[in-house]
């Protein structure tokens, strides 16, 4: 049985999202946006508000915390199924490269 430290370590496809977030946020923002809207689109942005508040740190020192976009993004994507977590990475890298932008170009900049 594997023993993963982080929640997202047990899916390859969603390590390498929360990666690209973690060091392109500011480039990324809009992707995380869409993906906020869609899931406000089926929940409410007063549900998606009132968990965020639940959840959210008092300090804020994870490296997410510092923008409210990329940091909802990342807490919806911590609490919903795996099967949903798996779809929506695989959705914001097919959102990428529609938008032109390689996942591996991305990668090799750092």
């Amino acid at each position: 049985m594997a023993n993963y430290k982080r929640w997202y370590d047990y899916d390859p496809l969603l390590m390498e999202v929360i990666e690209l977030l973690k060091y392109y946020q500011d480039d990324l923002r809009d992707q995380a946006t869409l993906f906020l809207e869609k899931i406000e689109s089926q929940v409410s942005k007063e549900t998606i508000d009132k968990f965020y508040e639940m959840v959210k740190p008092v300090n804020g020192k994870r490296w997410y915390d510092k923008d409210p976009v990329i940091s909802k993004t990342v807490e919806l994507l911590r609490i919903v199924p795996t099967e949903v977590q798996h779809k929506a990475a695989k959705n914001f890298i097919n959102s990428l490269k529609e938008m032109g932008l390689s996942v591996d170009v991305i990668k090799n900049v750092e």
